[in-house]
């Protein structure tokens, strides 16, 4: 129990990124059905939803784009301060994801007045508003409704440089990737659900999910970084497969070097894994290769506020480790991008 008696995760269905519609489902609900994309119709449109980039871009000036994206979801904690900061850090990551700063945000709060006395929803937003401020720039409002479930997440304003907004489709052959912070969070916190976390790993995802990813800012000052994108509810598999689609490019990654959080073996053989995993891994199954039931709990599992995928040239790869090291984040190369010589996006283990 929380300081309040309760325990948000028993007032809905699913928790945090792992709500996510699915990938292939959601391709069928974005589909244009009129005569024309967003881009023909809306020229200063950098960025819209075609390319499943992390946040919408439109030009605001000649060197400087605006930055918009939105992300909400039901608990995936109990306590409902943290349950606001990880709903704030992990919207807030797809700004960091494109290059960019926040400028601002709204808060979006759906929640269940009957069920849940409006002091604890005040706690999730407080812990939402202590995020942004941390970050420096305020939570300046938002909209609210009565809802069967409690519901979470902000809508971001920022702006990037334009010479240094990072798109999906900007990978580049031979690049090599990195990801920034370690897999296993869908299942630390469906361990934690289910009663059998371990004490000594209490803490640890939490402490992950409320790290933001501003480092994403930093590197994409770098030429060489060629695309960033923030790991979340499509797991691992899914945001590579959406960068590979983007720049029509295959990937191999090696699980040996990919960091993850400790305890998983055991966790998975407890059949702590999310329903979200399966979901992604029967959307994915086509462009995947041949997986052990571990490799999909960990590649596929829904990541919650998960770190950054960077794709580097060979060049750069020093300059950005320096960087990570730093800012004490995992730095080694998980990964590389080849031709997508099939003609469909494909992820490779590098140990076949």
């Amino acid at each position: 129990m929380t300081a309040h008696g309760i325990r948000l995760t028993q007032y809905s269905h699913g928790g945090g990124c792992g709500c996510k519609i699915a990938p292939d489902v959601l391709s069928r609900i974005l589909t244009e059905t009129d005569d024309g994309t967003s881009a023909d119709r809306f020229p200063s449109l950098l960025v819209g939803h075609q390319s499943r980039d992390d946040a919408a871009a439109v030009i605001l000036d000649e060197d400087r784009a605006v930055l918009s994206t939105t992300d909400f979801f039901m608990p995936i904690v109990d306590d409902p301060y943290d349950f606001g900061r990880i709903a704030a850090t992990n919207a807030i990551s797809d700004i960091y994801a494109m290059g960019g700063s926040p400028q601002l945000a709204v808060a979006i709060l759906g929640w269940p007045i009957d069920r849940l006395a409006p002091e604890i929803a005040n706690q999730v937003v407080q812990g939402g508003r202590d995020v942004c401020a941390q970050l420096g720039f305020p939570l300046a409002g938002g909209h609210s409704i009565d809802a069967p479930e409690p519901i979470f997440g902000l809508a971001v304003t920022g702006t990037v440089e334009r010479a240094h907004l990072k798109l999906n489709s900007g990978a580049c052959t031979n690049d090599l990737l990195i990801l920034t912070k370690p897999l296993g969070i869908g299942i630390h916190t469906t361990a934690e659900k289910h009663g059998k976390l371990k004490p000594a790993h209490r803490g640890l995802a939490i402490e992950l999910m409320c790290q933001a990813n501003r480092v994403g800012a930093l590197l994409a000052k770098f030429d060489g970084v060629s695309a960033l994108t923030d790991v979340t509810g499509f797991g691992l598999a899914g945001h590579l497969m959406e960068m590979c689609r983007g720049a029509n490019l295959s990937a191999s990654i090696d699980p040996t070097v990919i960091p993850e959080l400790p305890g998983l073996d055991d966790y998975i053989a407890q059949d702590c894994v999310p329903g979200g995993t399966h979901r992604n891994f029967d959307a994915l199954r086509d462009g995947l290769p041949t997986l052990s039931p571990r490799e999909i709990a960990v590649l596929c599992d829904p990541q919650t506020s998960g770190g950054l995928l960077v794709s580097v040239s060979p060049d750069t790869l020093s300059d950005v480790q320096q960087l990570l090291n730093e800012q004490k984040l995992p730095s080694a190369v998980v990964g590389s991008l080849a031709p997508n010589e099939s003609g469909e996006p494909v992820l490779r283990l590098q140990a076949e």
